[in-house]
């Protein structure tokens, strides 16, 4: 079965307001000795003006000037790497955040978003952007860096052109017998020929004119504007003008363009339109993928047609002191999504959007991905009865955050579904034992060291596929399934001496029934990793000897060094 999915930052700020109860400097002296002998002119003085309290007002505005200044290889990345690639969601999100740590992880999730295939450790989009910089700052630059050029921007956005027609030193130039036919003399310009672009259209030709003689080309939708003799009287007559079929004069009549006249000339006037709306698509910011979805999303907009049900989990794994991992799993029943048969090919395609807010509403990461599920139409039947995940792991700062995920089946565009919820993402504090999520996962196996830190499900250096349950129900095991555990512990003690850890980690799988221990094993740190403060406890076991029923999985960790003590459990079911 393939399920391969495409692929967000944010602190949370709080005021709060108080009031400390004050004495009068009379009153203080006849009990603060320390007062009483301090100058009268001190003890008269009031606060020191720059230790005062901020307003809100001051507040906010300070919190308003720091988003919206950027500096350094921020504002770099933002006006001119990225420029002529960012949607304007994504540009507004950027400048609201509020620190570098926010700004490093958007940037990650913004090539993340574009890698076409997301399993793998290189961004073939990314490399492939800069490289077409590269490209134009080399071959376009005109007393201003190549990027910045007409064909700078479209060599970026659409990449080098199937042909090029190029008239570097203008000169002689037969016109078309649609313009006057004729011969004339022309400033440097080429024209680009698409055989197709995305959005835009088939066998696009678009020309650039340098009218300058300075190389700096121009894009242009007036093909009369590349004619040098133009504006010269008497001078580069067309074949019509020539044979007293036409005045020059009568170009510049009105209209976008000063062609001359001939044979189907009629037909340039309506062109004009076409050519204008060519521009507004090439130079229009790139569209949200899945606009449609935005409003249930943005607005909380409510589902007129079947719900399509999902199920939604979220972990928590430290990267940083600052910095979260928030892993996010959706999960699918197959009968519950809508298969096209063709070719014997059974397929679906569903398109998700994801997005974390701050409680004040404001946009802190967007994800975006179209995922497709295809089976060979014999044994749809046999696949309809399983389950479909997906997974994306997202960095965001501690804090509190709303997530809201809407998925459209697009085979049956009404049939589609929603989830929103509130997700506190946890602060791992210096000096204080802390752990991951406990995750309850179905497969897992370390991979590749080529694969560590990247792909669908890697945790570090493990894969790790999450069980996903609905809210408040345990997870569900075959008793032919293995069931696997990971967690991560933060914060352990080291000894100074030896450098090194010594806690006991100790897990046990209980039968929820009766409380009997039905699994119990121990574990020295030093055996996981004796001279680092955090540790990754991992396990898989058949389950084939527990009998159907409810159980819980344990995880204790007894810090010797530190004299801390943390647990974390989780429930599953066997069937």
């Amino acid at each position: 079965m393939n399920f391969n999915g495409r692929s967000i930052l944010f602190v949370a700020l709080g005021c709060g307001l108080f009031v400390v109860p004050t004495l009068g400097i009379k009153a203080q002296q006849a009990t603060d000795p320390a007062l009483q002998s301090r100058p009268a002119s001190d003890q008269e003085q009031g606060p020191d003006p720059l230790k005062r309290e901020r307003s809100d007002e001051e507040k906010f505005k300070a919190q308003k000037e720091v988003r919206q200044e950027l500096k350094g290889a921020y504002k770099t990345w933002l006006d001119q790497d990225v420029s002529y690639i960012i949607t304007d969601e994504e540009r507004k999100a950027f400048k609201n955040l509020g620190n570098d740590e926010e700004r490093e992880a958007f940037i990650e999730q913004f090539w993340l978003r574009r890698n076409p295939n997301p399993d793998s450790p290189d961004n073939e989009f990314r490399e492939e952007h800069y490289r077409r910089i590269q490209y134009a700052n080399d071959h376009f630059a005109a007393g201003k860096p190549g990027w910045k050029t007409d064909r700078g921007r479209i060599y970026i956005e659409y990449g080098a052109p199937d042909s090029t027609e190029s008239h570097p030193s203008g000169g002689s130039y037969q016109r078309p017998i649609d313009e006057g036919g004729g011969e004339t003399s022309t400033f440097p310009f080429e024209i680009w020929h698409y055989r197709y672009l995305e959005g835009i259209g088939e066998n696009i030709d678009l020309e650039f004119v340098d009218t300058c003689q300075c190389g700096d080309y121009h894009f242009t939708i007036d093909r009369s504007e590349k004619d040098a003799l133009s504006k010269v009287p008497g001078a580069g007559l067309t074949q019509w003008e020539q044979m007293g079929m036409a005045k020059k004069a009568d170009r510049f009549k009105g209209g976008m363009e000063s062609l001359g006249t001939g044979p189907n000339s009629s037909t340039n006037q309506s062109k004009e339109f076409d050519r204008i709306e060519l521009a507004a698509k090439l130079f229009a910011p790139p569209p949200e993928q899945f606009k449609d979805l935005d409003a249930f999303v943005s607005q909380h907009k409510i589902l007129s047609g079947p719900a399509l049900p999902f199920e939604v989990r979220t972990d928590f794994v430290k990267v940083t002191d600052d910095m979260d991992l928030v892993p996010v799993t959706l999960q699918f029943n197959n009968k519950d999504i809508t298969f096209v048969t063709k070719d014997g090919v059974a397929k679906s395609e569903l398109d998700i959007l994801g997005r974390f807010t701050t409680l004040t509403g404001r946009t802190v990461q967007t994800f975006e991905n179209q995922v497709e599920v295809e089976e060979p139409a014999e044994l749809l039947q046999n696949e309809m009865a399983k389950k479909s995940v997906y997974w994306k792991a997202i960095p965001l700062p501690p804090g509190l955050y709303r997530l809201d995920i809407v998925v459209k089946d697009v085979n049956n565009p009404d049939h589609m579904g929603i989830y929103g919820r509130g997700i506190p993402v946890p602060e791992f504090h210096d000096e204080k034992l802390g752990t991951s999520s406990l995750i309850l996962a179905d497969q897992m196996h370390k991979v590749p060291s080529t694969d560590i830190g990247g792909g669908n499900f890697v945790i570090g250096d493990m894969f790790v596929r999450p069980r996903v349950a609905a809210p408040a129900k345990p997870v569900t095991f075959q008793r032919n399934q293995d069931l696997s555990f990971w967690m991560q512990v933060y914060n352990l003690g080291i000894d100074q001496s030896t450098k090194s850890n010594s806690a006991t980690v100790t897990y046990e799988i209980t039968d929820a029934a009766n409380g009997k221990v039905v699994l119990q094993k121990q574990l020295a740190s030093a055996d996981l990793g004796s001279h680092s403060d955090e540790l990754t406890v991992n396990k898989t076991f058949p389950i084939s000897g527990l009998q159907p029923g409810k159980y819980k999985v344990t995880i204790k960790v007894n810090d010797e060094i530190s004299k801390q003590e943390i647990a974390q459990s989780a429930p599953f079911v066997v069937e």
